[in-house]
């Protein structure tokens, strides 16, 4: 375990960015414990499971190569981190502005991942 909460949940991150381009299996799944609660909404009920979460994750998945994403930790502790992230769409044009909960446990694997996020308007 890194000593530094924000190294582990930047390292935590980038395995996201990683599933996140690739939309293999085996990426996303290997990001959460095994009854982990994934809200991609923060009011909505969580996909619960690794299973679950593999296969609501590929039904929404976006196209590798059609977003950016950059991001901060903001702050982190051996419990939770909050990442603040800015998505923007190459096809659509669109930017989203993100704020993430990230639960992570003994084994740097997220327990609970809560996404808040909302689109930013157009310029004009």
């Amino acid at each position: 375990m890194t000593a530094d909460p924000i190294d582990r949940y930047n390292a935590w991150v980038e395995r996201y960015k990683k599933a996140w381009a690739s939309n293999e299996p085996g990426d996303i799944s290997s990001l959460f414990s095994e009854d982990a609660g994934y809200l991609d909404e923060p009011y909505k009920q969580p996909w619960i499971g690794r299973e679950s979460i593999v296969k609501e994750w590929l039904e929404r998945k976006d196209t590798p190569g059609d977003w950016t994403f950059e991001y901060e930790v903001l702050a982190a502790n051996d419990r939770v981190g909050f990442v603040r992230g800015t998505t923007r769409y190459k096809t659509s044009g669109k930017t989203y502005l993100n704020l993430w909960e990230v639960y992570l446990d003994t084994e740097g694997n997220a327990r609970r991942f809560v996404e808040w996020y909302c689109e930013v308007p157009p310029a004009g």
